[in-house]
């Protein structure tokens, strides 16, 4: 067995996406479905879950709050990310202001980028003209994490910004643990794996039961919201976990995975409770976005189709298109509107 299929090989790779006072909980890395079910029995992360399904409650503001969903990251805390950055950034440049303690370990600071300010990492609710914007993170294996726990969590740093799990992602051909007597994982060259029956079983467990975590979390606190938008990437396991099944067919994404038990359906959030969660940006805005882009770029004389699709898929600076000006023009909309 080759050194990176070996599970002490990735490790490694895992301390680097942490950022100071933040380091990694070795026992909070998760890099295949079958470590994700395993997940679910981890003291830290059942406790967090029972604390989403019956103990939470948001911040008290007065007038209309709308609930903004993020995708987790890889960075963590999840505030320091490309995406989180550029999101917090846009909001803060609308005139949203951040309420109450800044949250963040004063440390922290530092490594806030130019241009943006300490505002962004702030983690208290956005205000302005009586709209306020209150955000939390879809993750796995978290479920949700509330903006206002990302950094701290009863007392101690979060395991929220302690963890790696890049174990869902299919599509990076590495989402394997081939150090596990129970793989079924096939090779496919170039190092890359694809899933077997043993992979895809797990992820449909893993994917049904933190869509159900969070349908559960958000039909409880829906009375709090004036509506409930989930800003997330096209077809990845975010937006998976949130659509139902006619989105997820808009959107390209499987309804279903094959296992040795037969096709098992992938259940959305919004499967479980009709019309709870605005995904955006949707299908047809995506492609919107892209025309912009195109747009944009022919400006630049760079118009070109694989020119365009690369940098809708990195958002022109290695993130998402999360972070486009068309992508962020579109949830201004979903926000304010």
């Amino acid at each position: 067995m080759s050194d990176w299929q070996q599970r002490d090989t990735w490790l490694p790779i895992s301390l680097k996406k942490s950022i100071p006072p933040f380091s990694l909980d070795p026992t909070l890395t998760f890099y295949c479905p079958q470590e994700n079910v395993e997940a679910f029995d981890h003291p830290a992360i059942a406790a967090f879950h029972t604390y989403l399904r019956s103990e939470y409650q948001p911040p008290a503001v007065e007038g209309e709050t709308v609930l903004l969903l993020l995708p987790c990251t890889k960075t963590k805390p999840y505030t320091l990310s490309k995406e989180h950055l550029a999101v917090n950034h846009f909001l803060l440049e609308l005139g949203f202001k951040p309420r109450g303690e800044a949250g963040y370990p004063p440390e922290l600071a530092a490594h806030v980028p130019e241009p943006y300010s300490p505002d962004t990492i702030h983690t208290g609710p956005l205000v302005r003209d009586g709209l306020t914007i209150h955000r939390m993170v879809v993750s796995e294996p978290m479920g949700l994490v509330p903006y206002e726990d990302v950094y701290f969590w009863r007392g101690e740093l979060s395991p929220a910004s302690r963890y790696d799990d890049p174990g869902l992602f299919e599509h990076r051909g590495t989402a394997v643990c081939l150090w596990r007597p129970d793989h079924t994982a096939k090779p496919l060259g170039d190092g890359k794996y694809g899933w077997g029956p043993a992979e895809r079983a797990a992820y449909v467990k893993a994917h049904n039961y933190l869509s159900e975590l969070i349908a559960v979390t958000l039909h409880r606190l829906r009375p709090h919201y004036r509506r409930i938008v989930a800003y997330v990437s096209p077809k990845l396991t975010h937006r998976s976990f949130l659509t139902n099944r006619a989105e997820k067919q808009a959107n390209g994404i499987p309804r279903w995975k094959a296992t040795d038990l037969g096709r098992e359906s992938l259940v959305g959030v919004n499967d479980r409770v009709p019309g709870l969660v605005n995904v955006t940006p949707s299908a047809t805005e995506l492609l919107d976005i892209k025309t912009e882009l195109s747009r944009r770029l022919a400006e630049a004389g760079e118009d070109s189709p694989s020119r365009v699709q690369a940098y809708f898929a990195s958002g022109g600076g290695g993130a998402t298109p999360l972070i486009l000006p068309e992508a962020l023009a579109v949830l201004e909309r979903h926000l304010i509107g």
